[in-house]
């Protein structure tokens, strides 16, 4: 039963991981795009912002997936994404009601998972794992 929940967990890093260094590699690779949505966002610096965020993400998802200093990579997520969802996805700003569904949507996401990458990064330290 061990090798059934090692191959769960490599599956589950492995789709949680992917969402954040595809999205690294897109913010690193179409930064023009990328700033100039932070900029429209009121995002400060939002080219700075884009490259400092996507090394963020990139870095702290491929932490994970390969399991090298994986809490310290929850922790990049975390602050990425709580970030995102309070600067980018402020659903609370826009009177469009279908634009604020969809950025409420997102903001909510964002949240979950940095719930998930907490969750994750406690469940690592109860079994021992350093930063």
């Amino acid at each position: 039963m061990d090798g059934l929940w090692t191959a769960v967990e490599w599956i589950g890093r492995f789709l949680l991981c992917a969402l954040f260094i595809t999205s690294g590699l897109a913010h690193l690779t179409q930064l023009q795009g990328m700033a100039a949505y932070a900029q429209a966002k009121h995002v400060p610096a939002p080219r700075v912002a884009v490259v400092v965020s996507g090394i963020m993400i990139l870095v702290g998802g491929l932490m994970i997936l390969f399991n090298w200093h994986p809490i310290l990579g929850c922790l990049l997520l975390v602050v990425f994404l709580l970030a995102a969802a309070i600067m980018v996805h402020n659903f609370w700003t826009l009177s469009d009601p279908m634009q604020k569904a969809g950025e409420r949507a997102h903001f909510m996401k964002d949240l979950a998972l940095a719930g998930a990458a907490l969750m994750y990064a406690a469940m690592l330290h109860k079994t021992g794992m350093a930063l």
